[in-house]
């Protein structure tokens, strides 16, 4: 499959007046099909949720409030079953194709501002139709994510999210495939085990103050309305004491060290979290979510 050759639509909004030239770039945006490219999220997808809502949520308790935009959903939907036909799965075409393993995202429609020597430019995507699965990890593998893991490494693979939340396009949405395990035993305490698997680990870094309150929650949930989305559906833990939330936080040390590697505090801000098993996209292979904002040049 070809990225020139992806079927395109035209947008059919009603014209705008001749004296409003963004918005008439805007409207002029191709509609395609595929992955958005950052032009069509802007024009199609505007983000539906603040930087500061988009913290508020991460640090709710429940990552199932983050949401795509429910039109580019659709578009994915719609996607999904001509890569499921051409390489069997969508974990097929995670592990053959996109995710190059070690190597820098040459793939990506939304490149980050950290990968500017590897854009796509004028290059097209061709799919290949490998059907392997993932070798052994070898003896020498690490037991779990680390921070010091190299962002070169055959262990993880560092992308744009193809298909991102419905965030400000300012903010890039990275994840970070990592064949070695996140969530692994000799970090998770068994006291607080059980809300790991239901809540998942979350963090912040070069944050200028405190990271929102979770009681400020109700103040943002008219962000998510279009999902019907209540304070009585929220699925969380209650806070716990002193040290059970030291012991959480301790849970997730190596990823947020690993951020805070990568997106250097004094230059992004980020707001990160890993999915509990029961809202995980790909089952048995784990990935980090970054929600990375660069900071004004002062």
């Amino acid at each position: 499959m070809d990225l020139k050759r992806w079927d395109r639509e035209w947008a059919t909004e009603p014209p705008l007046d001749a004296t409003d030239n963004i918005s008439q770039k805007v409207v002029q945006v191709p509609l395609r099909t595929g992955p958005p490219t950052r032009e069509e999220l802007l024009a199609h997808y505007p983000a539906k949720f603040s930087w500061h809502q988009l913290k508020t949520f991460v640090n709710s308790g429940d990552l199932g409030l983050l949401k795509r935009d429910k039109a580019l959903q659709k578009r994915y939907d719609a996607w999904s079953p001509g890569i499921v036909k051409e390489h069997g799965s969508i974990v097929n075409y995670l592990i053959n194709h996109r995710l190059q393993w070690g190597q820098p995202d040459t793939l990506s429609l939304l490149p980050s501002a950290l990968d500017s020597d590897t854009r796509l430019g004028g290059v097209s995507i061709s799919l290949s139709k490998s059907y392997q699965p993932l070798p052994p990890l070898p003896p020498d593998a690490p037991k779990y994510f680390k921070a010091d893991i190299p962002t070169d490494s055959e262990f993880i693979s560092i992308i744009q999210n193809d298909w991102p939340y419905s965030v400000p396009i300012e903010i890039e949405h990275t994840l970070i495939w990592s064949r070695v395990p996140i969530f692994h035993p000799d970090l998770i305490p068994a006291e607080i085990d059980a809300r790991i698997q239901q809540d998942g680990l979350c963090g912040f870094t070069g944050n200028d103050e405190l990271p929102p309150s979770p009681s400020t929650l109700p103040e943002c949930l008219p962000a998510l309305a279009d999902w019907g989305t209540t304070m009585k559906n929220l699925v969380r833990t209650p806070k716990g004491s002193p040290e059970v939330e030291e012991m959480v936080k301790n849970t997730g040390r190596e990823i947020d060290g690993f951020v805070k590697r990568r997106w250097v505090e004094s230059e992004w801000e980020t707001a990160w979290f890993v999915n509990p098993p029961r809202l995980q996209s790909v089952r048995g292979l784990a990935h980090i979510h970054v929600f990375a904002k660069k900071k004004p040049h002062l």
